[in-house]
């Protein structure tokens, strides 16, 4: 079997879980005798995607320059269509949504993964002129099959667009350990008791809510700092806000840098929290709960199907809520301990290996 994925993903995304998703997928099935599987990008920023062999994916590793996006899609579209005529796929993998897909050759069968149904539940965090919502309902229906990273996903796919519901299956994610280990090393890297938030704060990520909640609860914010890993320093606003819930400088803290550090900062945090108001899957928690780090969440989207029994949750909307569920499991270690203990069991049922295996099943029964 020849399957092809295409390169949107690996040309607009220099590292993130989308494209950690298909380079595992790639590895996996590239390895099984009977299948060539690769990735089909003439020019890619992706980060992950420079670790592959050539046999696995064709096409070279550029800069990032400005402005130069659209060119960039338009050249890998033209020269991917050339490239997949000589490779012959019986599977085309589309890694985002497009109006332009990657002409199908050989018959080819067209799958495409829906992540999440984000745009069209929260339109109001996106520019009126976002058309993702738009170009992701017209790849579904033209596809001939339509993956979903969740039960989640696949039901507000279905209540949102009224498709077929024989024509989408549900594969759920892998989760990275991290370093590759589960055992704890390094050192404190804050050196007090901390919280630790990880990722993107805007919009949807409900992040102005968590902080609310370190705010008004001193138990939470004289017993422990609020760590915020990634997703840029923050911004002017977000400063002011917690200048107005009173917080002495130092509190609040962001740092970045790469799995090390954010192994660490698991490896040490008195609690990971997730206060997202809806993820297609989510794969932070996962994390957090891989590396022992006891897990406090929202009951928004996906969430509670992803975690199960091995989180403490709250409701994303109501920032007391939020802190009832901080403070109960920072202030009793044997929950922390349970939380531990749940979390190690729930991240066995999320592999890659698992998600590669349920991927291939699909593309043979469309074969």
């Amino acid at each position: 079997m020849n399957i092809l994925y295409d390169y949107q993903i690996f040309s607009s995304q220099k590292y993130g879980g989308i494209s950690r998703y298909f380079i595992e997928l790639v590895r996996h099935l590239s390895a099984q005798p009977g299948i060539d599987a690769k990735i089909l990008a003439p020019c890619y920023r992706n980060r992950y995607a420079k670790a592959l062999t050539k046999d696995v994916i064709r096409g070279f590793h550029v800069p990032e320059v400005p402005r130069t996006g659209r060119l960039l899609t338009i050249y890998n579209r033209i020269i991917s269509n050339h490239w997949a005529d000589g490779f012959k796929p019986d599977i085309i993998h589309e890694t985002y949504y497009t109006d332009n897909p990657i002409r199908r050759s050989n018959g080819a069968v067209t799958v495409v993964t829906v992540y999440d149904m984000i745009h069209e539940k929260f339109s109001h965090y996106f520019h009126p002129r976002d058309k993702t919502a738009v170009v992701k309902r017209r790849a579904a229906e033209r596809a001939d099959h339509v993956i979903c990273i969740s039960e989640t996903t696949r039901r507000d796919l279905q209540y949102i667009t009224g498709l077929d519901s024989c024509k989408m299956s549900v594969v759920y994610l892998g989760v990275d350990l991290l370093e590759g280990s589960e055992e704890k090393k390094g050192r404190n890297l804050i050196g007090q008791p901390y919280l630790l938030y990880v990722g993107n704060r805007r919009g949807y990520k409900n992040f102005d809510r968590l902080l609310t909640a370190y705010g008004i609860r001193r138990s939470i914010n004289e017993h422990c700092k609020l760590v915020c890993f990634g997703g840029g320093k923050f911004s002017s606003s977000e400063l002011r806000a917690i200048a107005r819930l009173g917080l002495p400088e130092g509190r609040v803290v962001w740092i970045e840098g790469g799995d090390g550090v954010l192994a660490q900062l698991y490896d040490h945090a008195l609690a990971f929290v997730y206060p997202s108001l809806y993820e297609g899957f989510g794969i932070p928690p996962l994390e957090a709960a891989a590396r022992g780090c006891p897990v406090v969440c929202s009951n928004g989207g996906s969430i509670p199907e992803v975690v199960g029994d091995a989180g403490e949750f709250f409701d994303p909307y109501d920032a007391n809520s939020i802190a009832i569920a901080v403070e109960r499991v920072i202030s009793d270690s044997e929950r922390r301990k349970e939380l531990r203990a749940l979390g190690k069991q729930r991240v066995s049922r999320f592999s890659w290996s698992s998600c590669a295996r349920e991927t291939y099943k699909i593309y043979e029964s469309l074969m």
